[in-house]
């Protein structure tokens, strides 16, 4: 049955003639206006990208496909997910700067669950590229998932009082406004929050991306109207469940995205290289080697495209699915860009190659969200609970 579900969510994947024309659009954009040497120009920067550039690249539809027409937004054809995840797989093939994941994820919590005022204020800022935002959900410990949350928010008449601490949190520094997961009285709730809330301290943190820019954040008694609450107070759970499967579907297509660029370059340099008069590329062991890495590209744009699609449809086993793509994709992502870099012999760990980017951005992404290991425990917990809940009544009894 659930063999049967993944194959009837895998078709109707093809672009669709107005993907095709945005992809190509993106892809022309990140080469012209952010190849390579600029990123790296940009790791010595404080914020990691350009305002200006997020900006052009906000005109182009980045940060607004997720946004509904009446807030200022809208997609190519009805299917925003999908079309950021083109975004996201093109700027994972030239490890772009930006702020994508967490001004996107911000919209959409805001833009379900804000208030009519709060979604005037801080929507269209988001869809121009002039404001930046930041998700604040991951606790102390590292714990990405709601278990996890290590801010707590306790009602004061018309205000909320934040305490915490809330870790890594990406584009902290850089945000104008913070999307903060807390726990309350009787279960979740979100409040967006300028960066500059008296009681909010931000400390940068070290980071192995070159322009990925994380913080942790502290909130000592931070007094936030309760006008800004994004949702439901006590009730934002299922909000910010489906907020992390977004994180993760743009995670992963990132990062096929970097592989398939990966791929691409080794190529190029084993059939330009030879060894005894023959190109490096014909050797059969070579080939053996490529050809389980071309297994774990295809197999992990598969499950990454089944996954955007599925939280594009909001389909009721989208957590699980979503888990299957991070675990796959985030244990064969290093894997791949080891490989590639052994080939490259000893040019490939040189810091002016530029490999050791893509592996600082998998495996960045292998961390962030959840690893490996923790999505296999949570897809194994939410197959147990629901084989559970099936059982007959005299069966649990």
């Amino acid at each position: 049955m659930r063999v049967a579900h993944l194959r009837s969510v895998s078709m109707n994947l093809a672009l669709s003639d107005d993907q095709q024309f945005f992809q190509e659009t993106t892809r022309k954009f990140l080469e012209q206006e952010m190849p390579i040497a600029t990123v790296r120009a940009l790791a010595a920067t404080v914020d990691g990208f350009d305002r200006e550039w997020w900006a052009r690249g906000a005109e182009l539809g980045w940060t607004s496909l997720l946004v509904p027409e009446s807030d200022g937004g809208g997609s190519l054809g009805g299917e925003g997910v999908l079309d950021l995840a083109i975004v996201a797989e093109e700027m994972g093939r030239l490890v772009s700067p930006g702020p994508l994941t967490p001004t996107n994820v911000v919209a959409v919590g805001v833009a379900a669950g804000g208030a009519s005022e709060l979604r005037a204020r801080v929507l269209p800022g988001i869809v121009a590229g002039d404001v930046v935002a930041a998700w604040c959900v991951a606790g102390s410990d590292g714990g990405w998932e709601t278990g996890g949350v290590g801010v707590r928010a306790t009602a004061d008449g018309d205000h909320f009082v934040l305490d915490g601490v809330a870790t890594p949190v990406e584009a902290a520094g850089q945000a104008d406004e913070l999307l903060v997961t807390s726990r309350s009285g009787g279960g979740l709730t979100q409040l967006l929050l300028p960066r500059t809330t008296p009681g909010v301290t931000i400390e940068p943190l070290d980071s192995v991306d070159l322009v990925r820019r994380f913080a942790t954040v502290r909130f000592d008694g931070a007094r936030v109207p309760a006008a800004l609450v994004v949702g439901e107070v006590d009730g934002a759970a299922a909000t910010v469940e489906r907020q992390l499967q977004l994180a993760v579907v743009l995670q992963c297509a990132e990062t096929v995205g970097a592989l398939d660029r990966v791929v691409e370059l080794t190529l190029e340099y084993l059939a330009d290289r030879t060894s005894f008069g023959r190109p490096l590329a014909s050797y059969q062991a070579i080939k053996h080697r490529f050809a389980d890495m071309k297994m774990w590209l295809e197999a992990s744009h598969g499950v990454t495209e089944v996954a955007a699609r599925a939280v594009q449809d909001d389909d009721t086993e989208a957590s699980e699915i979503v888990s299957a793509a991070a675990s796959y994709v985030g244990d064969h992502a290093t894997e791949i860009v080891q490989e590639c870099t052994q080939l490259h012999g000893g040019i490939g760990v040189t810091w002016e190659h530029d490999l050791h980017l893509y592996l600082r951005r998998v495996t960045l992404h292998r961390n962030l969200y959840g690893t490996p290991a923790q999505h296999r425990a949570r897809l194994a917990e939410m197959l147990l609970t629901a084989e559970r809940a099936a059982e007959p009544e005299v069966a649990r009894a």
